[in-house]
């Protein structure tokens, strides 16, 4: 009998004319998707946590290929992230459309680190999905991962999962669901719990109708290597649900999840961390799940770590990807495959229009000269937009302008706009000019995870050499200089660069009309993933370019360009 990896190349070769989409397919952070298809077109909401705007936004024709959309939550007025801790902000989108309008629920997570969770949760419509989307609707409170059902009837409910405080707890896992009323914009009616389990915990619910049943799609076993998906169903809403078992999911001891895809005890396959689905079904009838995702480096955390000793660092952060499903004869979902391992590469829809290449393969290189009226969506900043206090595309034409403002520890005012990191092996440089008088004025480029862990490659003023460059690291809150202070020349522009492979991380700099120089060699960044960072471990790490002036005075920066390649 063939084991799940071996399937992997047979079911590859069914049909040697067969398109194949890869995973992930959104690749760097872009945790707990939920996908919706309208028409012949697919949508895809991912988390964005801290980062500003809110909920990233994806498009396709042929589920391979994406396209990034307007951020759904761009004002004020929609979303406050000002303050918040490192991973906490915007959890787990849920996007749905019913009668012409799309509906997105999410939860926005302001206390987290504590005994009893603050999880705000809301909802936002549109009648385009490009916008603009309305003002929230408060919903409830009672946990994260909201999820809206839109049943037959034309009746709406929200299932959501619940955390409790109690000590000891009272469940392992708890989800619940309460009717919303669309009309009055508010919840009705009682809240009932529709599952609770004393060792199994489940998240991320969503709730589908087929052949006459309910069928509530659970991820299982918190976010991390362990992490699944389990499925329920009943022929009423409220339940009782029974949960799928069946033989071919694998299971080590008697408390584990019975989960239709997991990685769980296949650590040497590409995708780990498996779990959190949302389902689509094609216009063919095809049924595919999108899901979460991890790829591991081989660094690992040290055995005494205080936090997950011994693990494995995924620097990339939690990805999405795809996987092709069906239902069984009495009316369960299963792998198309086989089994419960998710496969790297997986059968396109069948007659799907297949999106542009060319754009596809360009995606491979970002750069942006600054020569637009708007900054590229790809940009987030931490928190808060950047206004015209922070940054401008006006003042000088073909630059960006960053006024600096707070710390690389502020949680308030940062000047910074930072992009994922998609692959392991990339290459970031930018070109700045910056004329600093004080050592409180930097600016350069900056690989980061939080506000506690980055490399920052900047310039800067020193009493004894003048403006110089230098190269900071911050791990968990301990900082040192990687390097001295290197004496530059006044008035003439800075190229900054940083090669990253596999975690090991190399810094160089140019003066114009000069040769790279390099900075430091050789030094293990992977401590930037979701296990090492000791605050926040729900997002994944960026880079990009940000200006401090700790003075107060808004000394400005202006990078003439920024690129990352992927190598």
């Amino acid at each position: 009998m063939m084991n799940d990896l071996e399937k992997q190349d047979v079911y590859k070769s069914f049909s040697s004319d067969q398109r194949w989409i890869r995973n992930p397919i959104l690749r760097g952070f872009h945790p707990d998707p939920s996908i919706v298809r309208v028409g012949e077109e697919y949508y895809i909401a991912t988390s964005t946590f801290e980062w500003w705007p809110g909920i990233r936004l994806h498009r396709s024709t042929d589920l391979a290929h994406w396209e990034l959309l307007p951020y759904p939550l761009n004002r004020i007025s929609q979303l406050s992230l000002s303050g918040v801790g490192a991973s906490q902000g915007v959890w787990a989108p849920c996007l749905s459309y019913d009668q012409g309008v799309f509906y997105l629920l999410y939860t926005v997570v302001k206390s987290f680190y504590c005994n009893m969770y603050d999880t705000n949760n809301y909802l936002v419509m549109a009648t385009d999905i490009q916008g603009p989307w309305s003002d929230p609707i408060a919903l409830h409170n009672f946990g994260f991962d909201p999820s809206l059902f839109h049943d037959e009837d034309g009746k709406k409910y929200l299932v959501s999962m619940v955390t409790d405080h109690r000590v000891p707890k009272k469940y392992a896992g708890r989800l619940v669901l309460q009717e919303y009323d669309p009309i009055e914009k508010k919840m009705k009616g009682p809240i009932r719990d529709i599952y609770k389990a004393d060792h199994i915990f489940l998240e991320g619910p969503h709730i589908l109708k087929r052949n006459g049943w309910y069928y509530l799609f659970s991820a299982d076993t918190g976010t991390g290597e362990l992490h699944g998906q389990t499925i329920q169903r009943s022929r009423c809403i409220w339940g009782p649900y029974e949960m799928y078992c069946a033989d071919f999911m694998q299971r080590e001891e008697e408390h584990e999840a019975y989960s239709i895809l997991t990685s769980r005890h296949h650590s040497d396959i590409l995708l780990q961390k498996a779990g959190h689905c949302d389902l689509v079904e094609t216009p063919e009838g095809e049924w595919y799940a999108v899901h979460l995702c991890g790829r591991a480096l081989e660094q690992r955390n040290p055995l005494d770590a205080p936090r997950f000793a011994g693990a494995r660092r995924y620097m990339l952060g939690r990805e999405t990807a795809i996987q092709k499903m069906r239902w069984t004869e009495d009316d369960w979902l299963v792998l198309d495959c086989g089994g419960t391992v998710p496969q790297e590469y997986v059968p396109m829809p069948v007659g799907a229009k297949e999106m542009d290449l060319k754009e596809t393969e360009e995606k491979r290189v970002f750069r942006d000269d600054f020569d637009q009226k708007e900054l590229s969506l790809e940009y987030q900043s931490l928190r808060i937009p950047m206004t015209e206090e922070y940054i401008s595309l006006q003042a000088r034409p073909g630059y960006l302008r960053m006024y600096g403002r707070s710390g690389l520890s502020s949680k308030f005012s940062q000047t910074l706009l930072a992009v994922r990191i998609t692959e392991f092996d990339m290459e970031i440089t930018t070109k700045l000019e910056f004329e600093p008088e004080v050592f409180k004025q930097m600016a350069g480029l900056i690989l980061l995870y939080d506000t506690d862990n980055y490399f920052y490659l900047h310039s800067s003023y020193d009493e004894d050499c003048g403006k110089c460059i230098t190269l900071l690291k911050a791990e968990n809150k301990k900082y040192q200089y990687l390097s001295d202070y290197l004496s530059i020349a006044s008035e003439i522009p800075i190229y900054l660069k940083i090669v990253m492979k596999h975690g090991i991380l190399s810094f160089f700099y140019q003066m114009e009309g000069g040769e790279w120089q390099k900075i430091a060699d050789q030094i293990d960044g992977s401590f930037l993933s979701d296990e090492a960072c000791m605050e926040g471990w729900f997002t994944g790490t960026m880079v990009g370019i940000c200006c401090q002036d700790l003075t107060g005075f808004g000394k400005y920066a202006d990078f003439d360009w920024f690129e990352t390649r992927c190598l």
